[in-house]
């Protein structure tokens, strides 16, 4: 006989989405795989979202709708998930379109993969009018990363797990806390926890998701998705699963991001070396602490290494730099930007 097909949940916050939000529901409706239930929470809105949502609920009863007031993401995703009944859990954005096979390709992949498997697609950004180039590089970024299968070695750049593209069985969200912690931005952090649970990760090398770029975004807007909230959530995660104390950690460039992730490292009193590419700056202090050449890499025995240094170019560069003395990214250096 076959294989009954699993109920697979969507959580879905919303929150004054209504421009988008009926070409939303109109893609999850046209998905090929229909064993699915969207459970959607409207945070406070004060356009017709839930005026929306209503009149689909109404219309398909796999589409359930709840007033969550404005208490934030967070608690929307928490009553989503405590309101699922699915063995199988992803995650939409209320802004955005699935793919027509979204559901169906990814739920083949997780049914054919390995006990504690995240699955993902392939994402792309579209916007009404100019789409950023940021978002283009970031979305090649993690498409690339996904079909090579490496995701989790550049975890500490950005976020490798697509907020609204990745699917996992209910047992092992559960391992990863679900929702439970209150931590912004909670995507990043549940990517850590996917990380710190040792989830194994395969991607659909497939264009699943359309990301919609647009003024009101949270991550425009919402100060939790600040610059210094993504610091703030990194620098812990590495203190706890990458960081050793036995081997010298060196912290590589000194501007705004350098200097946050210094003053993280000294609360935590973890003893660190600082260096910086501009010689002119080389024997200054910075919070008490002397920029260094980045010489000195080279000369310790097996260094760990934070690199804080945004350009592209200047990345490739250092990663030649560091290979040459036989480190390794994502087990010797880690870029945290």
């Amino acid at each position: 006989m076959p294989m009954a097909m699993p109920l697979v949940s969507i959580l879905m916050p919303v929150f004054n989405a209504a421009p988008y939000l009926e070409e939303c529901l109109q893609s999850i409706q046209a998905q090929t795989f229909v064993n699915w239930e969207l459970l959607a929470v409207d945070d406070g809105s004060t356009d017709q979202s839930w005026s929306i949502l209503a009149k689909a609920a109404a219309k398909d009863h796999r589409i359930r709708c709840f007033a969550n007031g404005k208490q934030g993401i967070i608690a929307a995703l928490r009553k989503a998930y405590t309101e699922s009944k699915g063995q199988q859990i992803t995650r939409m954005d209320a802004d955005d379109r699935m793919a027509p096979q979204k559901l169906e390709r990814m739920t083949q992949l997780l049914e054919q993969s390995a006990v504690d498997t995240v699955v993902t697609g392939m994402v792309e950004y579209f916007a009404e009018g100019t789409l950023g180039a940021g978002y283009r590089r970031y979305a090649k970024w993690l498409n690339e990363l996904g079909r090579a299968g490496n995701s989790f070695r550049e975890i500490y750049k950005e976020c490798v797990i697509p907020s609204p593209c990745w699917l996992v069985a209910r047992t092992t969200l559960e391992r990863c806390g679900a929702f439970r912690p209150n931590v912004y931005p909670e995507d990043y952090d549940l990517c850590f926890r996917f990380y710190a649970n040792g989830l194994k990760h395969r991607m659909v090398p497939e264009v699943l998701h359309f990301w919609r770029d647009h003024g009101s975004r949270a991550s425009r807007n919402d100060p939790n998705y600040a610059d210094t909230s993504f610091i703030d959530l990194k620098v812990p995660w590495f203190l706890k699963l990458d960081y050793g104390a036995s081997r010298p950690l060196v912290l590589w460039g000194a501007g705004k991001k350098g200097k946050r992730i210094a003053q993280l490292l000294l609360k935590a009193a973890i003893p660190f070396r600082w260096v910086c590419n501009t010689e002119r700056r080389w024997g200054t202090e910075v919070y008490g602490m002397p920029l260094e050449s980045t010489v000195i890499v080279e000369e310790l025995a097996q260094p760990k290494v934070i690199i804080a240094v945004a350009k592209p170019e200047e990345q490739a560069v250092i990663s030649k730099q560091l290979a040459a003395v036989e480190l390794s990214l994502g087990k010797d250096f880690y870029f945290f930007c």
